[in-house]
């Protein structure tokens, strides 16, 4: 699968933050449940050129953050559109934000948050090569959840 990865647009961002809206306990992920990260996510100033859009075929498919965390370790964000996941495409997604994260971003290694109760994006992380590294609880949206921190090291 072929994917064109750019720095997010003020259009894209707007679209992702108003019309992606996930089933069920996904909405967890809807940008509309955090007011702090919606509006950081929608300022263009507070998000520089760290957000990234993910094409195909001219059409906004997902989207990623790169964050520096400590010398030669980046963290990453991911989002699918909702209409994509469950699909089997996350593989291929997340593989090439990892190349694109190692190619511009040199580091040895890369860590991602994710909800514990989304095994379906922690089986996808560990297919890819991150490890399970802890878990910790996080107030965000409203309340408080757990969440595990995975790491994928250079060369896996």
């Amino acid at each position: 699968m072929s994917y064109r990865i750019k720095t997010i647009t003020q259009e894209q961002a707007e679209d992702i933050a108003y019309n992606w809206h996930y089933e069920g306990d996904y909405s967890f992920y809807d940008m509309e449940t955090d007011q702090e990260d919606l509006q950081a996510f929608l300022n263009p100033k507070i998000r520089g050129d760290s957000i990234f859009a993910v094409t195909k075929n001219y059409e906004l498919v997902a989207f990623f953050s790169i964050t520096t965390v400590a010398e030669r370790t980046m963290e990453i964000g991911l989002g699918m559109k909702p209409s994509l996941t469950g699909k089997g495409l996350g593989f291929d997604f997340l593989k090439n934000a990892i190349n694109f994260v190692m190619i511009y971003y040199p580091c040895e290694k890369i860590t991602l948050s994710v909800a514990t109760f989304n095994l379906r994006a922690i089986k996808l992380y560990r297919k890819v090569g991150f490890k399970d590294t802890h878990t910790y609880m996080q107030a965000t949206n409203g309340g408080v959840y757990e969440f595990l921190k995975m790491d994928y090291t250079k060369g896996y």
